[in-house]
């Protein structure tokens, strides 16, 4: 795929997000790879202040792929059941640990394409670990991604994997890490679903959606 120079309204959106929030990293709590990945599983629909509430006791019972390869989903349930979907998670979080020891010898692999072999594992999964912590140029599109795209005119994009195409089309490179997190936290705290404060957004001068 290739970049395209971005129209001029894209460039100023974007030339904001850089002047405005030039750190911009995940909410998420985690002390290493191996951590983050588990966070980010466990995130799926589920907000990112309910899943840090969880992971120190869980970090601290299981702090990296080998501990938790060798507890059962049982146990796993036990740390996770106040997340959405506990059951599900409990048993991708036993089988994404065990392959990780198993064909990864126990490290988080850098590749997206890699990271989705693990169960649990998705494609906005994958790319999140792989920008986080290897800086890959990819951009994760989940619903704030998703939704925000869509107001500020950068994709009309039906399925997320068309709106991170458009997305990679538009936004250089080695931006695509740090612009997951701007798009996302913009979508968390300004342009919210259901009542966009347009008022105070940043962005209103070029977002077609603020009128």
């Amino acid at each position: 795929m290739t970049f395209e120079i971005p129209n001029p309204f894209h460039a100023q959106i974007f030339e904001w997000f850089a002047q405005n929030m030039p750190v911009a990293e995940t909410e998420l709590d985690y002390g290493n790879p191996f951590q983050l990945l588990v966070a980010t599983i466990l995130s799926a629909q589920c907000t990112d202040k309910r899943v840090n509430s969880v992971t120190p006791a869980l970090f601290g019972r299981f702090p990296d792929a080998d501990s938790m390869a060798n507890a059962s989903v049982e146990e796993i349930y036990t740390f996770v059941k106040s997340v959405s979907y506990p059951n599900n998670k409990a048993k991708h979080l036993a089988g994404m640990s065990q392959m990780l020891v198993q064909d990864f010898e126990g490290r988080v692999p850098e590749h997206s394409d890699d990271l989705q072999k693990l169960p649990g594992v998705g494609r906005k999964t994958a790319n999140v670990v792989a920008s986080v912590i290897y800086k890959k140029a990819v951009i994760a599109v989940d619903t704030h991604v998703f939704r925000i795209s869509h107001r500020l005119g950068l994709s009309q994009g039906k399925t997320p994997a068309k709106v991170e195409e458009d997305l990679n089309r538009i936004i250089r490179p080695d931006l695509l890490p740090v612009a997951h997190h701007w798009l996302i936290l913009h979508g968390r705290y300004v342009c919210t679903a259901r009542k966009p404060q347009c008022s105070r957004c940043g962005l209103a001068t070029w977002c077609p959606s603020a009128s």
